[in-house]
């Protein structure tokens, strides 16, 4: 029993250590990922500005096509809910939160006890092309319960290789389908605010 108690108090304290660590480590992640499209700003932004087009290039709609899906409203405050039994796609709400035409979009990401996000989109144009540049932003703390905060924490470590790889993947779909629609009518949705 004397020999344990050695073992014991040190795993101990450094199973303190890691939960500390988990607490005092910064929490916030940047993702950012770019690609440059053949098509007009305001190509792409229309492919970007409504989410009934996201199931055209979203690297995660692939993943689940049977998830279920809900779009509400339009525009600015228009509201995209999804539900999977998929662990890649889960569940959660994404709202557009800014609309700048043709030039940027913000959404915020809602994922339960997981968390929260934002994503945005920066449209730069570039001769005849656009640079399209996906970030997301989020604090791995925010809204997820204090037990959780510091595996979310550790896990924040992980986000630019596995959120990453999705933004690759989803920005060569929307580049091969605004490229495939560059003369296909424009619908513009969304109007600026600051």
């Amino acid at each position: 029993m004397s020999v344990l108690k050695p073992f014991v108090s040190v795993l101990f304290a450094i199973v303190v250590l890691v939960i500390a660590g988990g607490y005092l480590l910064p929490s916030t992640v940047h993702v950012e990922r770019d690609i440059v499209i053949d098509a007009p700003p305001e190509q792409v932004y229309a492919l970007l500005s409504d989410f009934s087009s996201w199931e055209g290039w979203s690297p995660w709609a692939a993943l689940d096509p049977n998830a279920e899906m809900t779009i509400s409203g339009s525009g600015l405050g228009q509201t995209m809910s999804w539900a999977s039994d998929n662990p890649k796609v889960g569940q959660g709400t994404q709202t557009i939160v800014a609309l700048d035409a043709p030039n940027a979009l913000t959404t915020h990401l809602e994922f339960g006890d997981m968390g929260v996000a934002d994503a945005t989109f920066t449209l730069l144009p570039e001769a005849d092309q656009t640079r399209v540049v996906w970030t997301l932003d989020s604090d791995m703390r925010e809204g997820v319960p204090l037990l959780a905060q510091p595996i979310n924490t550790y896990f924040g470590f992980l986000m630019d290789s596995m959120v990453g790889n999705d933004y690759e993947v989803g920005l060569q779909n929307l580049k091969n389908l605004a490229e495939s629609n560059a003369s296909a009518p424009l619908a513009l949705t969304g109007v600026e605010n600051g």
